[in-house]
């Protein structure tokens, strides 16, 4: 190889933060899935149900933005969440484009079934406290960072 092919260095695989992200992101959903099968849940429903669980009444706006989703995503997770009877929306006096979810009693049975789900995915992840509190910090860190730059450009 000659000196100039180090330039590509920057192009392997092994020197991009973004792929072991992307990996460990697909792997820890994929543990999900046991959990969250025995509830009836999708990834995503188990997120939004999170966010629910926390604040009980939430507009469809803050839940868009804590999410990192945008309405189309959660449109159709939402519907489904309601027809089973997790939540209830309901349209926003002020401002009709906006939805208030608000959690029902059946939501909240489920979030009884959920409460084995964390221990168990900490448990297959194998990091320490310290390490996983870390890794929290790092990775949202390196989201702001993103978001506040927003240097996406569509070309």
């Amino acid at each position: 190889m000659t000196d100039s092919g180090c330039v590509y260095d920057i192009l392997r695989l092994d020197h991009q933060v973004c792929f072991p992200l992307y990996a460990c992101s697909k792997e820890l959903v994929r543990q999900y899935g046991p959990h969250l099968k025995k509830l009836n849940l999708t990834y995503t429903q188990y997120i939004v149900m999170m966010v629910i669980w926390e604040k009980e009444t939430v507009s469809s706006r803050e839940l868009s933005e804590c999410l990192h989703l945008d309405y189309g995503t959660l449109t159709p997770v939402l519907k489904r969440l309601e027809q089973a009877g997790y939540l209830a929306k309901k349209r926003s006096e002020e401002d009709e484009r906006l939805l208030t979810l608000t959690l029902t009693q059946k939501g909240r049975e489920l979030k009884e079934k959920a409460l084995g789900i964390p221990p168990a995915i900490a448990e297959c992840v194998g990091l320490t406290g310290e390490e996983f509190a870390a890794l929290y910090t790092l990775a949202y860190k390196a989201l702001r960072n993103m978001e506040s730059k927003n240097n996406f450009k569509e070309e």
